[in-house]
């Protein structure tokens, strides 16, 4: 896989992971919370799991097996720059 192609798939697969850890925490709001955010918890949902589930990914990266850091983040291998 050319370097370019890795780099888009490890930015890509966290993002994949962060929707799923998004819409999981979506289904577990209360009404009042999304009502005071006036609509926009689903827009601030997401970006905040995505910066998470990134950071918390991209810090645990070292010392994770190598096949759950291919689940976790498309490949194992960092790209080259």
């Amino acid at each position: 896989m050319s370097d370019r192609l890795t780099s888009w798939v490890r930015t890509v697969v966290p993002a994949l992971w962060a929707a799923l850890v998004a819409w999981f925490v979506g289904l577990g709001l209360p009404a009042e919370f999304a009502d005071t955010l006036g609509g926009l918890a689903d827009e601030l949902i997401v970006p905040a799991a995505l910066a998470g589930v990134y950071a918390l990914v991209r810090w645990v990266e070292p010392r994770l097996p190598q096949w759950l850091a291919r689940l976790l983040l498309g490949s194992s291998r960092p790209p080259a720059y």
